[in-house]
């Protein structure tokens, strides 16, 4: 005979997702994203235009900004700016940022534009029609007709 796992009282149930008005750290997670997206922006502005699209701000933590790179050549090309990118940083925090740290993570591949749907013949509709036409389904006539306005 199986038991049940033990409950625990601490932990939150997992019957159903967590509403945003429940979740107390939401907000200060949504004005982190924006300080860090608008500092992003910031530093790497002066950046050259093939470096400034190849890395972004990660983190900026005890004194320390953390930017990711797409690869390790992008990532020691950052690093030749980690003096510059540390006094902007200073400027734009009014905080001691003393340590400057790149890794390496590939960004997620972009996804291919979707192929557009081929369209629909003007036989295919024909062919649609004819179908509808011997169907005694008022309903599924009426579906079969509406693919057939689809064609070219």
């Amino acid at each position: 005979m199986q038991s049940s796992p033990p409950s625990n009282p601490k932990s939150p149930p997992l019957s159903g997702p967590i509403r945003a008005a429940e979740c107390a750290s939401l907000a200060s997670l949504t004005e982190r994203s924006r300080v860090l997206e608008a500092l992003d922006r910031k530093l790497r502005r002066p950046l050259p235009e093939p470096l400034r699209s190849q890395c972004r701000l990660a983190d900026v933590r005890s004194g320390r900004i953390v930017f990711l790179a797409n690869s390790s050549t992008w990532a020691a090309k950052l690093r030749l700016y980690q003096t510059a990118l540390l006094a902007e940083a200073r400027v734009a925090l009014g905080a001691s940022v003393e340590k400057f740290a790149v890794k390496v993570a590939p960004s997620l591949p972009v996804p291919p534009n979707a192929a557009r749907p081929k369209p629909l013949s003007q036989a295919a509709a024909a062919h649609l029609r004819t179908a509808a036409n011997s169907l005694a389904d008022p309903e599924l006539r009426a579906l079969y007709l509406r693919l057939a306005s689809f064609a070219e």
